[in-house]
Protein backbone atom coordinates (compact mmCIF):
# COMPACT_ATOMS: atom_id res chain seq x y z
CA UNK A 1 0.00 0.00 0.00
CA UNK A 2 2.87 2.06 0.87
CA UNK A 3 4.70 1.64 -2.68
CA UNK A 4 0.78 2.46 -4.55
CA UNK A 5 1.05 5.60 -2.17
CA UNK A 6 4.39 6.50 -3.46
CA UNK A 7 3.69 6.02 -7.15
CA UNK A 8 0.47 7.83 -7.27
CA UNK A 9 2.38 11.24 -5.45
CA UNK A 10 5.43 10.78 -8.22
CA UNK A 11 2.41 10.80 -11.10
CA UNK A 12 0.26 13.45 -9.37
CA UNK A 13 2.90 16.01 -9.04
CA UNK A 14 1.99 19.35 -10.95
CA UNK A 15 5.28 18.96 -13.57
CA UNK A 16 4.52 15.30 -14.69
CA UNK A 17 0.78 15.93 -14.87
CA UNK A 18 1.89 19.39 -17.10
CA UNK A 19 4.01 17.36 -19.05
CA UNK A 20 1.56 14.34 -19.81
CA UNK A 21 -0.87 17.11 -20.72
CA UNK A 22 1.78 19.06 -23.11
CA UNK A 23 2.97 15.47 -24.43
CA UNK A 24 -1.08 14.52 -25.32
CA UNK A 25 -1.35 17.21 -27.16
CA UNK A 26 1.13 16.78 -28.98
CA UNK A 27 0.19 13.90 -29.79
CA UNK A 28 -3.08 14.22 -31.04
CA UNK A 29 -1.38 16.66 -33.63
CA UNK A 30 1.04 14.92 -34.76
CA UNK A 31 -1.29 11.62 -35.31
CA UNK A 32 -3.73 14.04 -37.06
CA UNK A 33 -1.66 15.01 -39.80
CA UNK A 34 -1.64 12.26 -42.41
CA UNK A 35 1.31 10.40 -42.60
CA UNK A 36 3.20 11.54 -39.30
CA UNK A 37 2.71 8.45 -37.43
CA UNK A 38 2.43 7.65 -33.41
CA UNK A 39 6.22 6.00 -33.70
CA UNK A 40 7.11 9.71 -35.32
CA UNK A 41 5.58 11.39 -32.38
CA UNK A 42 7.32 9.51 -30.05
CA UNK A 43 10.70 9.56 -31.92
CA UNK A 44 10.52 13.56 -31.89
CA UNK A 45 9.86 13.48 -28.51
CA UNK A 46 13.40 11.63 -27.43
CA UNK A 47 15.45 14.73 -26.94
CA UNK A 48 12.88 16.68 -24.50
CA UNK A 49 12.98 13.21 -22.49
CA UNK A 50 16.94 13.87 -22.22
CA UNK A 51 16.32 16.27 -20.16
CA UNK A 52 13.34 14.92 -18.51
CA UNK A 53 13.41 12.39 -14.87
CA UNK A 54 12.58 8.47 -15.89
CA UNK A 55 8.75 8.95 -15.33
CA UNK A 56 8.08 12.30 -17.02
CA UNK A 57 10.04 10.76 -19.24
CA UNK A 58 8.03 7.75 -20.09
CA UNK A 59 4.58 9.40 -19.10
CA UNK A 60 5.61 11.92 -22.34
CA UNK A 61 6.07 9.05 -24.71
CA UNK A 62 3.33 6.92 -23.20
CA UNK A 63 0.66 9.88 -23.36
CA UNK A 64 1.78 10.77 -27.02
CA UNK A 65 1.62 7.84 -28.51
CA UNK A 66 -2.04 6.51 -26.95
CA UNK A 67 -2.99 10.05 -28.40
CA UNK A 68 -1.76 9.99 -31.83
CA UNK A 69 -3.40 6.38 -32.39
CA UNK A 70 -6.71 8.04 -31.59
CA UNK A 71 -5.97 11.31 -33.67
CA UNK A 72 -5.19 9.10 -36.92
CA UNK A 73 -8.43 8.04 -37.08
CA UNK A 74 -9.94 11.99 -37.92
CA UNK A 75 -7.95 12.19 -40.93
CA UNK A 76 -9.21 9.10 -41.88
CA UNK A 77 -12.95 9.35 -41.05
CA UNK A 78 -13.00 12.94 -42.51
CA UNK A 79 -10.78 12.10 -45.90
CA UNK A 80 -10.33 8.68 -46.02
CA UNK A 81 -6.63 9.05 -45.55
CA UNK A 82 -5.41 7.67 -42.65
CA UNK A 83 -3.36 9.43 -40.08
CA UNK A 84 -1.34 6.22 -38.79
CA UNK A 85 -1.02 2.68 -40.05
CA UNK A 86 -2.77 1.42 -37.10
CA UNK A 87 -6.01 3.71 -38.45
CA UNK A 88 -5.37 1.73 -41.84
CA UNK A 89 -7.78 -0.62 -41.04
CA UNK A 90 -11.00 0.46 -40.74
CA UNK A 91 -10.79 3.98 -42.59
CA UNK A 92 -12.79 2.87 -45.22
CA UNK A 93 -15.70 1.98 -42.75
CA UNK A 94 -15.22 5.17 -40.77
CA UNK A 95 -15.03 7.02 -44.18
CA UNK A 96 -18.62 5.48 -45.62
CA UNK A 97 -20.10 6.21 -42.26
CA UNK A 98 -19.45 9.35 -42.99
CA UNK A 99 -20.99 9.51 -46.01
CA UNK A 100 -24.26 8.39 -44.30
CA UNK A 101 -24.02 11.47 -42.83
CA UNK A 102 -22.41 9.35 -39.52
CA UNK A 103 -19.18 11.27 -39.41
CA UNK A 104 -19.65 12.26 -35.58
CA UNK A 105 -20.74 8.76 -34.46
CA UNK A 106 -17.76 7.27 -35.88
CA UNK A 107 -15.45 9.26 -34.52
CA UNK A 108 -16.90 9.34 -31.32
CA UNK A 109 -17.16 5.07 -31.57
CA UNK A 110 -13.14 5.22 -32.40
CA UNK A 111 -12.53 7.40 -29.52
CA UNK A 112 -14.69 5.33 -26.74
CA UNK A 113 -13.79 2.16 -28.23
CA UNK A 114 -9.98 3.50 -28.06
CA UNK A 115 -9.97 4.08 -24.38
CA UNK A 116 -11.86 0.76 -23.39
CA UNK A 117 -9.28 -1.02 -25.43
CA UNK A 118 -6.85 0.69 -23.40
CA UNK A 119 -8.05 0.25 -20.26
CA UNK A 120 -8.72 -3.42 -20.52
CA UNK A 121 -4.61 -3.48 -21.90
CA UNK A 122 -3.46 -1.84 -19.50
CA UNK A 123 -5.11 -4.01 -16.42
CA UNK A 124 -4.09 -7.23 -18.25
CA UNK A 125 -0.71 -5.38 -18.29
CA UNK A 126 -0.58 -4.38 -14.74
CA UNK A 127 -1.55 -8.47 -13.68
CA UNK A 128 0.43 -10.54 -16.10
CA UNK A 129 3.34 -7.72 -16.18
CA UNK A 130 4.43 -9.04 -12.52
CA UNK A 131 3.46 -12.56 -12.44
CA UNK A 132 5.65 -12.87 -15.43
CA UNK A 133 8.42 -10.65 -13.90
CA UNK A 134 8.72 -13.95 -10.83
CA UNK A 135 9.24 -15.69 -13.45
CA UNK A 136 11.64 -14.20 -15.16
CA UNK A 137 13.95 -14.17 -12.41
CA UNK A 138 15.38 -17.94 -13.05
CA UNK A 139 16.36 -16.77 -16.55
CA UNK A 140 20.26 -17.31 -17.32
CA UNK A 141 21.95 -16.38 -20.45
CA UNK A 142 21.02 -18.66 -22.12
CA UNK A 143 17.32 -18.04 -21.76
CA UNK A 144 17.99 -14.11 -22.79
CA UNK A 145 19.83 -14.99 -25.35
CA UNK A 146 16.99 -17.55 -26.66
CA UNK A 147 14.59 -14.59 -25.99
CA UNK A 148 16.05 -12.03 -27.57
CA UNK A 149 16.51 -14.01 -30.49
CA UNK A 150 12.86 -15.30 -30.33
CA UNK A 151 11.95 -11.50 -30.39
CA UNK A 152 13.91 -10.70 -33.40
CA UNK A 153 12.91 -13.94 -35.47
CA UNK A 154 8.70 -13.04 -34.60
CA UNK A 155 9.66 -9.11 -36.17
CA UNK A 156 10.77 -10.55 -39.43
CA UNK A 157 8.50 -13.23 -39.24
CA UNK A 158 5.67 -10.07 -39.26
CA UNK A 159 7.08 -7.53 -40.77
CA UNK A 160 5.45 -7.90 -44.03
CA UNK A 161 4.87 -10.18 -47.48
CA UNK A 162 8.45 -10.65 -47.78
CA UNK A 163 10.70 -12.24 -44.63
CA UNK A 164 13.63 -12.26 -46.70
CA UNK A 165 13.67 -8.17 -46.54
CA UNK A 166 12.87 -8.04 -43.18
CA UNK A 167 15.98 -10.37 -42.14
CA UNK A 168 18.01 -8.02 -44.75
CA UNK A 169 16.99 -5.26 -42.36
CA UNK A 170 17.30 -7.29 -38.79
CA UNK A 171 21.01 -8.06 -39.78
CA UNK A 172 22.04 -4.76 -40.90
CA UNK A 173 20.59 -3.20 -37.25
CA UNK A 174 22.80 -5.80 -35.76
CA UNK A 175 25.69 -4.24 -37.70
CA UNK A 176 24.80 -0.85 -36.18
CA UNK A 177 24.91 -2.60 -32.58
CA UNK A 178 28.25 -4.11 -33.18
CA UNK A 179 29.39 -0.71 -33.63
CA UNK A 180 31.96 -0.11 -30.65
CA UNK A 181 33.98 -1.84 -28.02
CA UNK A 182 32.42 -5.19 -26.96
CA UNK A 183 30.69 -5.41 -23.35
CA UNK A 184 32.38 -8.84 -22.99
CA UNK A 185 35.58 -9.43 -24.83
CA UNK A 186 36.55 -5.77 -25.28
CA UNK A 187 37.66 -5.89 -29.15
CA UNK A 188 37.04 -2.97 -31.17
CA UNK A 189 34.69 -2.56 -34.26
CA UNK A 190 33.86 -0.43 -37.04
CA UNK A 191 35.24 2.35 -35.42
CA UNK A 192 37.22 3.40 -38.49
CA UNK A 193 39.48 5.50 -36.36
CA UNK A 194 36.96 7.78 -35.29
CA UNK A 195 37.41 7.30 -31.47
CA UNK A 196 33.79 8.90 -30.52
CA UNK A 197 32.42 5.79 -32.17
CA UNK A 198 34.40 3.90 -29.52
CA UNK A 199 30.83 3.38 -27.24
CA UNK A 200 29.14 2.55 -29.57
CA UNK A 201 26.19 4.54 -32.13
CA UNK A 202 23.89 6.42 -29.62
CA UNK A 203 20.56 5.50 -30.19
CA UNK A 204 19.16 9.21 -29.74
CA UNK A 205 20.08 9.84 -33.60
CA UNK A 206 19.39 6.39 -34.86
CA UNK A 207 15.70 6.57 -33.28
CA UNK A 208 15.20 10.16 -35.00
CA UNK A 209 16.93 9.15 -38.33
CA UNK A 210 15.67 5.64 -39.21
CA UNK A 211 12.09 7.39 -38.24
CA UNK A 212 11.64 10.90 -38.86
CA UNK A 213 14.08 11.96 -41.19
CA UNK A 214 12.92 9.07 -43.48
CA UNK A 215 9.52 10.01 -43.29
CA UNK A 216 10.15 13.44 -44.14
CA UNK A 217 12.32 12.67 -47.06
CA UNK A 218 9.03 10.63 -47.80
CA UNK A 219 7.27 14.08 -47.59
CA UNK A 220 9.27 15.94 -49.55
CA UNK A 221 6.58 16.17 -52.29
CA UNK A 222 3.72 17.59 -50.53
CA UNK A 223 5.60 20.86 -49.45
CA UNK A 224 3.79 23.57 -51.28
CA UNK A 225 0.61 22.00 -50.42
CA UNK A 226 -1.91 22.05 -47.92
CA UNK A 227 -4.03 19.50 -46.72
CA UNK A 228 -7.86 19.28 -48.40
CA UNK A 229 -9.86 21.53 -46.13
CA UNK A 230 -13.40 21.17 -47.21
CA UNK A 231 -14.64 18.59 -44.96
CA UNK A 232 -18.11 17.43 -43.49
CA UNK A 233 -19.02 19.21 -40.37
CA UNK A 234 -18.44 17.13 -36.96
CA UNK A 235 -22.08 17.26 -35.24
CA UNK A 236 -22.89 15.24 -31.96
CA UNK A 237 -20.05 12.31 -32.03
CA UNK A 238 -20.97 10.76 -28.63
CA UNK A 239 -24.72 9.76 -29.76
CA UNK A 240 -25.87 6.72 -29.94
CA UNK A 241 -22.10 5.33 -28.88
CA UNK A 242 -23.23 3.50 -26.18
CA UNK A 243 -26.29 1.33 -27.81
CA UNK A 244 -23.12 0.09 -30.39
CA UNK A 245 -20.74 -0.62 -28.27
CA UNK A 246 -23.71 -2.95 -25.95
CA UNK A 247 -24.51 -4.28 -29.14
CA UNK A 248 -21.09 -5.38 -29.90
CA UNK A 249 -19.71 -5.74 -26.50
CA UNK A 250 -18.52 -9.36 -27.57
CA UNK A 251 -15.95 -7.67 -30.46
CA UNK A 252 -15.13 -5.20 -28.10
CA UNK A 253 -13.84 -7.69 -25.55
CA UNK A 254 -12.64 -10.57 -27.80
CA UNK A 255 -10.57 -7.75 -29.63
CA UNK A 256 -9.45 -5.48 -26.43
CA UNK A 257 -7.82 -9.12 -25.44
CA UNK A 258 -6.81 -9.96 -28.95
CA UNK A 259 -4.90 -6.18 -29.53
CA UNK A 260 -2.91 -7.13 -25.99
CA UNK A 261 -2.18 -10.46 -26.71
CA UNK A 262 -0.67 -9.21 -30.18
CA UNK A 263 1.00 -6.39 -29.20
CA UNK A 264 3.20 -8.39 -26.74
CA UNK A 265 4.71 -10.02 -29.71
CA UNK A 266 7.63 -8.77 -30.29
CA UNK A 267 7.54 -6.63 -33.68
CA UNK A 268 3.67 -6.81 -33.83
CA UNK A 269 2.17 -4.05 -33.10
CA UNK A 270 -1.18 -1.83 -32.92
CA UNK A 271 -1.21 -1.55 -36.87
CA UNK A 272 -1.27 -5.74 -37.00
CA UNK A 273 -3.22 -5.84 -33.94
CA UNK A 274 -6.07 -3.28 -35.50
CA UNK A 275 -6.16 -5.69 -39.00
CA UNK A 276 -6.28 -8.85 -37.35
CA UNK A 277 -9.07 -7.42 -35.06
CA UNK A 278 -11.07 -6.14 -38.15
CA UNK A 279 -10.71 -9.71 -39.88
CA UNK A 280 -11.65 -11.72 -37.10
CA UNK A 281 -14.56 -9.31 -36.78
CA UNK A 282 -15.62 -10.34 -40.23
CA UNK A 283 -14.55 -14.04 -39.86
CA UNK A 284 -17.55 -14.33 -36.98
CA UNK A 285 -19.67 -11.77 -37.73
CA UNK A 286 -23.89 -12.48 -38.67
CA UNK A 287 -23.26 -9.86 -40.96
CA UNK A 288 -19.94 -10.03 -43.01
CA UNK A 289 -21.63 -9.02 -46.18
CA UNK A 290 -21.96 -5.28 -44.62
CA UNK A 291 -18.21 -4.95 -43.68
CA UNK A 292 -16.94 -2.51 -46.43
CA UNK A 293 -19.86 -0.50 -46.29
CA UNK A 294 -19.88 1.68 -43.67
CA UNK A 295 -20.48 -0.78 -41.09
CA UNK A 296 -19.56 -0.12 -37.53
CA UNK A 297 -18.92 -3.59 -36.48
CA UNK A 298 -15.52 -3.69 -37.55
CA UNK A 299 -15.28 0.14 -36.66
CA UNK A 300 -15.93 -1.13 -32.96
CA UNK A 301 -13.74 -4.26 -33.09
CA UNK A 302 -10.66 -2.72 -34.65
CA UNK A 303 -10.34 0.87 -32.69
CA UNK A 304 -10.32 -1.44 -29.22
CA UNK A 305 -7.34 -3.29 -30.32
CA UNK A 306 -5.82 -0.67 -31.16
CA UNK A 307 -4.65 1.02 -28.18
CA UNK A 308 -4.83 -2.58 -25.96
CA UNK A 309 -2.12 -3.80 -28.12
CA UNK A 310 -0.16 -0.21 -27.21
CA UNK A 311 -0.35 -1.49 -23.60
CA UNK A 312 0.53 -5.26 -24.26
CA UNK A 313 4.03 -3.96 -25.83
CA UNK A 314 5.01 -3.27 -22.58
CA UNK A 315 4.82 -6.86 -20.93
CA UNK A 316 7.87 -7.81 -22.92
CA UNK A 317 9.06 -4.70 -22.57
CA UNK A 318 9.24 -4.16 -18.89
CA UNK A 319 9.83 -7.78 -18.05
CA UNK A 320 12.45 -8.87 -20.39
CA UNK A 321 13.85 -5.43 -22.17
CA UNK A 322 12.44 -7.33 -25.47
CA UNK A 323 10.37 -4.48 -27.32
CA UNK A 324 7.04 -5.38 -28.46
CA UNK A 325 6.79 -2.98 -31.05
CA UNK A 326 9.44 0.36 -32.10
CA UNK A 327 7.55 2.58 -29.95
CA UNK A 328 8.65 0.45 -27.03
CA UNK A 329 12.10 0.11 -28.70
CA UNK A 330 11.80 3.80 -28.26
CA UNK A 331 10.87 3.49 -24.51
CA UNK A 332 13.74 0.88 -23.39
CA UNK A 333 16.56 3.10 -24.95
CA UNK A 334 15.21 6.17 -22.78
CA UNK A 335 14.92 3.73 -19.95
CA UNK A 336 18.54 2.95 -20.78
CA UNK A 337 19.68 6.70 -21.27
CA UNK A 338 17.85 7.14 -17.15
CA UNK A 339 20.31 4.40 -15.57
CA UNK A 340 17.63 2.00 -15.80
CA UNK A 341 17.58 -1.85 -17.12
CA UNK A 342 14.04 -3.20 -17.88
CA UNK A 343 14.21 -6.97 -16.95
CA UNK A 344 12.15 -8.98 -14.31
CA UNK A 345 14.40 -6.90 -11.60
CA UNK A 346 13.00 -3.78 -11.76
CA UNK A 347 9.79 -5.37 -10.74
CA UNK A 348 11.54 -5.26 -7.21
CA UNK A 349 14.34 -2.68 -7.45
CA UNK A 350 12.29 0.05 -9.14
CA UNK A 351 8.50 -0.88 -8.09
CA UNK A 352 7.09 2.38 -7.25
CA UNK A 353 8.14 3.05 -10.95
CA UNK A 354 6.61 0.13 -11.94
CA UNK A 355 3.53 1.06 -10.84
CA UNK A 356 3.52 4.80 -11.29
CA UNK A 357 3.86 3.82 -15.14
CA UNK A 358 0.48 1.67 -14.96
CA UNK A 359 -0.78 5.07 -13.37
CA UNK A 360 -0.21 7.01 -16.31
CA UNK A 361 -1.39 4.36 -19.03
CA UNK A 362 -4.94 4.46 -17.16
CA UNK A 363 -4.49 8.25 -16.98
CA UNK A 364 -3.56 8.66 -20.43
CA UNK A 365 -6.07 6.39 -21.77
CA UNK A 366 -8.38 8.43 -19.27
CA UNK A 367 -7.68 11.55 -21.11
CA UNK A 368 -8.32 10.87 -24.35
CA UNK A 369 -12.26 11.42 -23.70
CA UNK A 370 -11.82 15.06 -23.49
CA UNK A 371 -8.82 15.60 -25.33
CA UNK A 372 -9.80 13.69 -28.02
CA UNK A 373 -13.21 15.86 -28.32
CA UNK A 374 -11.25 18.40 -28.30
CA UNK A 375 -9.31 16.90 -31.22
CA UNK A 376 -12.47 16.43 -33.40
CA UNK A 377 -13.63 19.64 -32.72
CA UNK A 378 -10.33 21.05 -33.62
CA UNK A 379 -9.93 18.91 -36.98
CA UNK A 380 -10.60 21.60 -39.68
CA UNK A 381 -7.67 23.88 -38.12
CA UNK A 382 -5.03 21.09 -37.24
CA UNK A 383 -5.48 19.60 -41.33
CA UNK A 384 -4.90 22.96 -43.01
CA UNK A 385 -1.45 23.52 -40.98
CA UNK A 386 0.78 23.63 -44.62
CA UNK A 387 3.25 21.06 -45.08
CA UNK A 388 5.53 23.66 -45.94
CA UNK A 389 5.45 24.94 -42.30
CA UNK A 390 5.33 21.98 -40.45
CA UNK A 391 7.94 20.15 -42.21
CA UNK A 392 10.79 22.30 -41.90
CA UNK A 393 9.87 22.73 -38.13
CA UNK A 394 10.01 19.18 -37.55
CA UNK A 395 13.79 19.03 -39.58
CA UNK A 396 15.03 21.51 -36.80
CA UNK A 397 13.77 20.29 -33.87
CA UNK A 398 15.60 16.53 -34.95
CA UNK A 399 18.94 18.38 -35.85
CA UNK A 400 18.71 20.18 -32.33
CA UNK A 401 17.35 17.00 -30.53
CA UNK A 402 20.24 14.68 -31.90
CA UNK A 403 23.30 17.31 -31.21
CA UNK A 404 21.62 17.57 -28.05
CA UNK A 405 22.36 14.01 -26.62
CA UNK A 406 25.82 14.28 -26.91
CA UNK A 407 26.78 17.67 -27.90
CA UNK A 408 28.26 15.85 -31.24
CA UNK A 409 28.10 16.61 -34.78
CA UNK A 410 28.80 13.05 -35.16
CA UNK A 411 25.40 11.86 -34.10
CA UNK A 412 23.68 14.76 -36.46
CA UNK A 413 25.52 13.11 -39.58
CA UNK A 414 24.60 9.67 -38.52
CA UNK A 415 20.90 10.97 -38.14
CA UNK A 416 21.37 12.23 -41.54
CA UNK A 417 22.71 9.15 -43.23
CA UNK A 418 20.17 6.88 -41.50
CA UNK A 419 17.60 8.67 -42.57
CA UNK A 420 18.75 8.39 -46.01
CA UNK A 421 18.98 5.05 -46.14
CA UNK A 422 16.07 4.19 -44.30
CA UNK A 423 14.38 6.27 -46.73
CA UNK A 424 15.92 4.12 -49.92
CA UNK A 425 14.83 1.23 -47.83
CA UNK A 426 11.20 1.76 -47.26
CA UNK A 427 10.90 2.73 -50.98
CA UNK A 428 12.45 -0.63 -51.73
CA UNK A 429 9.90 -2.35 -49.47
CA UNK A 430 12.37 -2.97 -46.86
CA UNK A 431 10.17 -2.83 -43.52
CA UNK A 432 12.42 -0.73 -40.77
CA UNK A 433 10.96 -2.40 -38.02
CA UNK A 434 13.21 -5.43 -37.34
CA UNK A 435 16.31 -2.32 -38.32
CA UNK A 436 15.79 -0.49 -34.71
CA UNK A 437 14.84 -3.74 -32.80
CA UNK A 438 17.81 -5.12 -33.78
CA UNK A 439 20.20 -1.90 -33.13
CA UNK A 440 18.04 -2.37 -29.35
CA UNK A 441 18.50 -6.11 -29.28
CA UNK A 442 21.81 -6.64 -30.62
CA UNK A 443 24.04 -6.06 -27.38
CA UNK A 444 21.65 -8.45 -25.56
CA UNK A 445 21.84 -11.37 -28.25
CA UNK A 446 25.97 -10.77 -28.41
CA UNK A 447 26.30 -10.15 -25.00
CA UNK A 448 24.33 -13.48 -23.38
CA UNK A 449 25.66 -15.60 -26.24
CA UNK A 450 29.46 -14.63 -25.65
CA UNK A 451 28.54 -15.59 -21.70
CA UNK A 452 26.72 -18.84 -22.71
CA UNK A 453 29.42 -19.56 -24.19
CA UNK A 454 32.54 -18.79 -21.97
CA UNK A 455 30.50 -20.98 -19.46
CA UNK A 456 30.11 -23.95 -21.84
CA UNK A 457 33.37 -23.62 -23.08
CA UNK A 458 31.86 -23.05 -26.75
CA UNK A 459 29.81 -26.11 -26.91
CA UNK A 460 26.66 -24.76 -28.74
CA UNK A 461 24.53 -27.87 -27.25
CA UNK A 462 24.80 -26.09 -24.07
CA UNK A 463 22.36 -23.75 -25.03
CA UNK A 464 19.80 -25.80 -24.80
CA UNK A 465 20.60 -27.81 -21.56
CA UNK A 466 17.74 -26.02 -19.54
CA UNK A 467 14.29 -26.62 -20.19
CA UNK A 468 13.31 -23.00 -20.18
CA UNK A 469 15.95 -22.31 -22.70
CA UNK A 470 15.65 -25.45 -24.85
CA UNK A 471 11.54 -24.19 -25.32
CA UNK A 472 12.60 -21.06 -26.36
CA UNK A 473 15.29 -21.95 -28.46
CA UNK A 474 13.37 -24.74 -30.40
CA UNK A 475 10.73 -21.90 -31.06
CA UNK A 476 13.10 -19.79 -32.21
CA UNK A 477 14.49 -22.45 -35.02
CA UNK A 478 11.06 -23.30 -35.72
CA UNK A 479 9.96 -19.46 -36.70
CA UNK A 480 13.33 -19.30 -38.26
CA UNK A 481 12.36 -22.69 -40.57
CA UNK A 482 9.10 -20.62 -41.21
CA UNK A 483 10.60 -17.84 -42.37
CA UNK A 484 12.91 -20.14 -44.41
CA UNK A 485 9.52 -22.16 -45.94
CA UNK A 486 7.75 -18.63 -46.72
CA UNK A 487 10.66 -17.12 -48.93
CA UNK A 488 10.75 -20.24 -51.05
CA UNK A 489 7.61 -20.47 -51.21
CA UNK A 490 7.42 -16.80 -52.33
CA UNK A 491 10.30 -17.40 -54.78
CA UNK A 492 8.72 -20.10 -56.13
CA UNK A 493 5.27 -18.29 -56.85
CA UNK A 494 4.95 -16.92 -60.51
CA UNK A 495 5.54 -13.53 -60.81
CA UNK A 496 2.33 -11.56 -62.37
CA UNK A 497 4.22 -8.94 -63.93
CA UNK A 498 6.52 -11.18 -66.12
CA UNK A 499 3.02 -13.72 -67.40
CA UNK A 500 1.36 -9.92 -67.95
CA UNK A 501 4.85 -8.57 -70.05
CA UNK A 502 4.79 -11.91 -72.11
CA UNK A 503 0.79 -12.06 -72.98
CA UNK A 504 1.06 -8.59 -74.30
Amino acid sequence: MLELQQSLAMVFDWQVLLVILGASIFGLFIGAIPGLTATMATALLVPLTFFMDPLPAIGAIVSATAMAIVAGDIPGALLRIPGTPASAAYTDEAYLMGRQGKVGQALGVNLVCSVVGGVIGVAILAFFAPLVAEFAIQFTSDEYFWLALLGLSCAVLVSGTDPVKGAISMLLGLLISMVGMSSVSGQMRFIFGVPELLNGIAILPVLIGLFAIAELLRRLPEIGTMSLSKMPLVKKPFEGVGGLLWKYKGGVARSSLLGTLIGALPGAGADIASWISYALARKLSRTPEKFGTGHPEGLVSASSANNAALSGAYIPALVFGIPGDTITAIIIGVLMMKGITPGPDVFTTDAVLVNAIFIVFILANLLLIPLGLLAIRSARHILSVPHGVLYPLILLFCIVGAYAANNSMLDIWIMLILGLFAYVMVEHDFPIGPMILAVILGPVVEGNFLRSMIKANGDMLMLFDRPIAATLGTLAVLVWVAIIASALMSAARPQPNVANKEST
